[in-house]
């Protein structure tokens, strides 16, 4: 006969209810402070409604009207150090944040509303209509809504995709020992998305002080929770990581305020991460000012049953019971509200003598303000020690590449004890899968992470750490193939977060992969990224092709603001070049190809593994090439001067890269060599590359897949006919 014994979660999940003695024993002045702060994000919230219905706001408006009990009971209770962010519904996660750090002693509903609150609503309504007063000077709109004085990271339009980055800000505050916390808002329907399923189980396991809120408007755009899940119940997913949850109405905000404040005894106490999921009701559709019933899926009824629970006359009816504020000053408050916003679009838009209310032109960005902010202006790089192996002055001995790739980061950790290591196995296996990470663990375990397979997580988790400012992450991914698992993480946030929050803040985040063509890993093992990377504006490429370059653009990769690829290749690992032993510590800028071999004939640009091969066979067909090794990859860090010269000389050029035409850089940098030196040109620009299909795992398909030797001297002889010479092959 089987036994059956019922298990337990490790961790506790419970529903917090408030009764009439929580409501008693409630500060007067923090149901103040709820009161105003409802009224406020009501009234902002309505006059967004209002600007959207005459066309003004570009884009959507996603209103939290019915939600804001929700956003302002959980924020009052952090402190200003701490952090948040937020979903493409954000605008009352925003601006009650916003809200405690302008005042944080709180709010009179029967005093003038301070000074303060027309300036926070005139730079977050700016900001919503796209206008250059905004927080983000108008690039961020209505969904990318940042302001790190006040601990705002960010709202976020991906779907979840803010998450991970909150974990990695929760990461940084556990390391510096302050105390703070994150919180991440998201909504239903990311309840059940990867990246925040895996970035809960980094949390749990990492006992990262971060609380997971979500809020539970039912519907995610038209599809119900009912429709969308099997445990209705979503806090219940806070059980399957071991961490701690609760349920609670979000009309409620005093229940919600007294949740956070549980929720924050453990994150603070050490205990790591939370989960909040409020009940709370969006009084219209996803997007704009009609109500779901509009569309079909809900009925007149629930919305009617949900609108007699808002959480604005809840907190008013609670405190007029208890002679706190009466009907009149409620009203008197509420027209306040209304006026201030009134007064703040007064000021941003404008009537015209016939035709219809306009943004005032003058202030709207100037179109040149486009791509400012892309990447940093690399001041930071200022003033540094530059070095090239032809005139280094120190010793140099014949080294493994791999051996010299840990020893250069065992340098840099040892003298920045900002930088951290993070990726799968980075820990073990006496460096990782190939040795780079060797040793570094025994000197420094706790900043060597070794992480789960999930490089959504941890990649947006590096994001956030980098965004704080206080630490430099370098993630490992094993393969470059994986990048597609994080795709959200490296393009959508990484690569953006600068420029889509007005070009200011910092993400210093390296990423080292490998490129494996040649292994037998086959086709998700196999990619060379560069053509993926380099159509990313935001990151900085680099790709060493001798240990020496590496030293020197690892090196400046790590002193970057920017986001930093850089690529390293199996066939480098094992092969031994001249290398620095003693002196580590110097720089090979962005943006400094390297001439190789000088020639008159035909000009070859290639990057790291195939720079020998290629030199190899201009050698042996005797070619009057110049080879130049690129190193930086991106469209920022192309040298185009000492490329240009080359061109202006020979007048014929060859790409020569060992990936897919598929997902070829060259693509890329033939199209803007035509453009630029299109008069320079005897013919077009040539290319050596792969086929259009993956490597695979039979070793006759992936050396067919991949360009090789054989390959590279085709493309030789094909450029030089072009030119009417003839070479024995």
């Amino acid at each position: 006969m089987t036994t059956h014994t019922d298990l337990k979660p490790s961790s506790s999940w419970r529903e917090l209810l408030t009764n009439s003695s929580d409501w008693n024993e409630a500060d007067p002045v923090l149901l103040g402070t709820m009161l105003v702060q409802l009224q406020l994000i009501r009234a902002f919230e309505e006059k967004v409604l209002e600007l959207a219905g005459q066309g003004l706001v570009h884009g959507p408006a996603h209103s939290s009207i019915g939600q804001e009990g929700g956003a302002v009971g959980s924020m009052l209770p952090l402190r200003a150090s701490d952090q948040v962010n937020g979903s493409h519904r954000g605008h009352h996660q925003f601006l009650a944040k916003a809200l405690n750090y302008i005042e944080p002693d709180g709010f009179d509903p029967t005093a003038v509303l301070p000074a303060t609150v027309p300036d926070l609503m005139h730079k977050t309504l700016a900001e919503i209509l796209g206008l250059a007063e905004g927080f983000c000077r108008g690039r961020g709109g209505s969904m990318h809504l940042r302001w790190a004085e006040a601990g705002l990271l960010g709202t976020n339009a991906i779907v979840g995709g803010g998450v991970p980055m909150a974990a990695g800000a929760a990461w940084s505050h556990k390391r510096a020992g302050t105390g703070d916390v994150a919180v991440t808002y998201f909504g239903d329907g990311a309840v059940n998305i990867g990246s925040v399923l895996e970035t809960m189980n980094l949390a749990g396991a990492w006992k990262l002080p971060v609380c997971f809120f979500i809020e539970n408007n039912r519907y995610a755009v038209s599809t119900s929770v009912e429709e969308a899940t099997g445990e209705p119940r979503l806090s219940a997913r806070g059980l399957g990581f071991g961490i701690p949850a609760w349920k609670v109405d979000g009309m409620d905000p005093l229940a919600v305020y007294l949740t956070m404040q549980e929720a924050l005894a453990v994150m603070r106490s050490g205990a790591g991460p939370t989960v909040i999921e409020v009940d709370v009701y969006r009084f219209f559709h996803q997007n704009g000012s009609l109500p779901g019933s509009a569309f079909g899926y809900r009925s007149k009824e629930e919305e009617t049953a949900w609108r007699e629970r808002d959480p604005l006359v809840r907190v008013a009816r609670e405190m007029e019971q208890r002679g706190y504020v009466t009907q009149e000053q409620n009203a008197a408050l509420h027209e306040r509200c209304k006026a201030l916003m009134d007064d703040v679009a007064a000021k941003l838009v404008e009537k015209q003598p016939k035709g219809p209310v306009i943004i005032r032109p003058e202030l709207w960005p100037r179109p040149d303000f486009r791509d400012f902010g892309i990447r940093g202006d690399l001041s930071e790089m200022r003033d540094l020690r530059t070095a090239e192996q032809e005139t280094y002055s120190g010793q140099l001995v014949e080294r493994k590449f791999i051996e010299v790739v840990a020893d250069v980061m065992h340098r840099r950790m040892a003298q920045d004890n900002r930088i951290i290591i993070l990726g799968e196995d980075v820990h073990h296996l006496k460096g990782g899968t190939n040795g780079a990470t060797r040793g570094l663990a025994d000197t420094w375990p706790d900043r060597i992470l070794g992480t789960p397979i999930s490089e959504n997580a941890f990649a947006g988790l590096a994001a956030g750490i980098a965004a704080d400012g206080r630490y430099i992450p370098v993630v490992e991914f094993m393969y470059p193939d994986f990048l597609w698992v994080a795709a959200d993480q490296l393009f959508n946030q990484i690569a953006k977060a600068r420029h889509m929050f007005g070009g200011e803040g910092v993400m210093p985040l390296v990423l080292r992969t490998k490129v494996a063509i040649g292994t037998g890993y086959g086709s998700q093992h196999s990619m060379d990224p560069v053509g993926i990377f380099a159509t990313s504006v935001g990151w900085r490429i680099l790709a060493p092709s001798t240990p020496f370059d590496y030293v020197g653009l690892m090196n400046s990769a790590l002193r970057c603001m920017d986001p930093v690829l850089v690529l390293e290749h199996v066939d480098l690992y094992g092969s031994k070049h001249l290398a620095p032993v003693d002196d580590l510590d110097f720089y090979i800028p962005f943006g400094k190809s390297k001439v190789v071999r000088p020639g008159t004939a035909l000009t070859v640009l290639t990057y790291g593994a195939m720079l020998a091969p290629t030199l190899a066979e201009v050698t042996k067909l005797g070619v009057d090439a110049e080879v130049i090794d690129l190193r930086s990859l991106d469209r920022a860090g192309l040298d185009w001067e000492t490329i240009g010269a080359s061109i202006v000389k020979t007048h014929n050029v060859l790409v020569v890269e060992q990936g897919s035409i598929g997902t070829s850089y060259g693509t890329l940098l033939g199209d803007e060599i035509h453009r630029r030196f299109f008069d320079e040109l005897d013919q077009p620009v040539q290319r050596v590359h792969g086929g259009e299909a993956s490597p695979s795992v039979s070793k006759v398909l992936e050396a067919a897949a991949a360009a090789g030797p054989q390959d590279i001297r085709d493309g030789l002889l094909r450029t030089l006919a072009g030119q009417g010479l003839r070479l024995a092959a």
